[in-house]
């Protein structure tokens, strides 16, 4: 049962971070940076949060799950922040800026006292807050895309496979409440984040960043539905009602979308 859960947990991981890959180069960062907020790391991770415990208490660690996109939002900004700073090792010390103010800001979380209305309103405020500092950042395509080698797909594979295992196998060591912040870690777009990095420039990085508080709020409706729906109808069901309700979302967001930058092109021939 172990290994079949291994097998599992890395064959997910490997088609979640190189499809994201791939769409950022095929289509745009910035599609990528908004589905690499929908639920994939959150939603393998507290599924078999259900799996290898049980369903309350991965119902539980959802609500946790919230309030630590609050992190994995702070993850995405000092390391954007980071790769604007540093010259020389700039990936590197990005990376390490951004998991070291993503473990301060959970630390910090883990104190507060939270309830699902709390666990609601702070990521909220908090993507409405980065997508305002990312106002700015300037979208930039991939022109030249990559030879997708083998050797290429591995690094990539292994990346997502190595961050994916260890924050699966939190609950095994920690409470509802570590174990929920932990499931929050931007475990699919951080190897994304390294893989377009290392490939590509920071400037393509920064284009998927712009866009992740975007695709976050999906994940929030995720989270909260898991929460609700978990006990009630196990994980099996209760997996596919989420992922519905965060499409749903996406879905709309992307309806809304079109039909605002549709009548922007309208108005300069209406005004001649």
């Amino acid at each position: 049962m172990i290994e079949l859960l291994f097998l599992i947990k890395l064959i997910v991981a490997i088609g979640f971070v190189i499809g994201l890959s791939v769409l950022a180069e095929n289509v745009s960062p910035k599609v990528a940076g908004i589905l690499s907020g929908y639920p994939t790391g959150s939603a393998i991770t507290l599924f078999f949060f259900g799996l290898e415990v049980n369903p309350e208490y991965a119902a539980k660690s959802a609500v946790y799950n919230m309030i630590g996109l609050t992190a994995a939002l702070t993850f995405v900004y000092i390391y954007y922040i980071a790769s604007k700073f540093f010259n020389k090792y700039n990936i590197l010390l990005s990376a390490l800026s951004a998991i070291l103010g993503y473990f301060i800001v959970v630390w910090l979380l883990h104190h507060l006292e939270v309830n699902t209305y709390i666990a609601i309103l702070i990521p909220i405020i908090f993507s409405f807050l980065y997508l305002y500092l990312f106002k700015n950042i300037k979208e930039i395509n991939i022109k030249t895309k990559a030879k997708l080698s083998y050797k290429t797909l591995f690094v990539r594979a292994f990346l997502a496979a190595l961050i994916i295992l260890v924050i699966t196998s939190v609950p095994k060591f920690v409470g509802p409440t570590w174990a929920g912040l932990f499931s929050a870690f931007p475990t699919t777009l951080f190897p994304l984040i390294l893989i377009i990095h290392l490939t590509y420039s920071k400037e393509h990085v920064h284009t998927v960043i712009k866009n992740v508080p975007i695709g976050m709020f999906s994940l929030i409706i995720y989270s909260l539905t898991i929460s609700i729906v978990y006990p009630l109808y196990g994980i099996y069901w209760g997996t596919l009602l989420s992922f519905g309700t965060a499409t749903t979302y996406l879905l709309v967001y992307k309806k809304i979308r079109n039909f605002i930058n549709k009548h922007r092109s309208t108005i300069p021939a209406t005004s001649k």
